[in-house]
């Protein structure tokens, strides 16, 4: 058996997939490979690790597995398999919900300023204090009903924050459709965005421009689902007190992007998921599967890639 990694893993974490790998099987990663050599050891593969490009499954191979190493998987809703395709479950969701939920306490009491002055060594001290403000009960709206979302509302509940989430179809969720969600956020202080690449441009000028007057805006979903152009202009004539982005629309942010120079923005470029560990947690919950797979036992974190989320 084969197996094709075509994520860009440590070679700390090749090593060790390399070495756990059951009698019987050798691995291909595709970063050893030109890149015209790349498409023809995909698809000789019996097993694949990684996201590649969803053209490479319209040609013919013979893959009885795959597993994703992203929660994400909106870009390959057109992908049509007959084989078990996993991915890396509610993995990424505490770590980007700590991201989110460290960026706007960051903005509120005026972190990225004093980094700066720090930098500068300048203390300016006391006057700083009449610029901060508390995330503690906060009226907020999560757009996204799933694991991120679902880890942000437990953070932000121990700030005794009020909390409405968005969601189509989850019981769980107090919102269900635009039309609800705009007469909810004039009244909201703070709107964390978790939505999934699926939801393409549902925060829509429309509701950006319902926002209550010197409200917050968190995405920590995906830089898609909001028009980033409503969103500049919004924080430029002062509608929005700031925005805390993991995400964007176009990544890597391009240098001629308003949003790099904006002291009301906070920027973590997609970093929202990251750990230390993470290539070796990847590893480590392939190798869970693929015994799986081999015991013939229910694989962890099956998805439907026609959902999108």
């Amino acid at each position: 058996m084969t197996v094709f990694v075509y994520s860009a893993l440590t070679d700390e974490a090749n090593a060790r997939l390399r070495e756990r790998l059951p009698a019987g099987h050798n691995v291909i990663f595709r970063k050893d490979l030109p890149e015209n050599e790349q498409v023809a050891a995909f698809q000789q593969a019996d097993f694949l690790l990684g996201n590649p490009p969803a053209d490479w499954f319209d040609a013919d191979h013979r893959l009885q597995w795959w597993q994703l190493d992203s929660a994400g998987f909106d870009k390959y809703a057109e992908v049509q398999l007959a084989i078990p395709v996993t991915n890396m479950g509610d993995y990424f969701a505490w770590p980007c919900a700590e991201t989110i939920v460290a960026g706007i306490m960051a903005f509120y009491r005026d972190l990225p300023e004093l980094a700066v002055l720090q930098q500068e060594k300048k203390w300016v001290g006391a006057p700083l204090r009449f610029k901060m403000s508390l995330l503690k009960e906060k009226k907020v709206i999560i757009l996204g009903a799933g694991t991120i979302g679902q880890a942000v509302r437990e953070m932000l509940t121990g700030f005794r924050c009020s909390i409405n989430m968005l969601a189509k179809t989850n019981p769980a969720a107090e919102l269900h459709t635009p039309e609800d969600l705009k007469a909810a956020l004039p009244e909201t202080d703070l709107v964390v965005n978790c939505l999934p690449g699926s939801a393409k441009g549902f925060f829509s000028a429309e509701l950006i421009g319902s926002m209550k007057k010197k409200s917050l805006y968190a995405n920590v979903g995906r830089g898609t689902t909001n028009d980033e152009g409503a969103l500049v202009a919004a924080l430029q004539r002062g509608q929005l007190a700031g925005a805390v982005l993991d995400v964007t629309e176009i990544e890597p942010l391009p240098a001629d992007s308003p949003l790099w120079t904006m002291p009301n923005v906070i920027l973590t470029q997609h970093t929202g998921g990251g750990l230390m560990t993470e290539d070796d947690d990847k590893v480590d919950l392939f190798l869970q599967n693929l015994d799986r797979i081999l015991t013939k036992e229910p694989l962890n974190n099956v998805i439907d890639l026609s959902r999108g989320y």
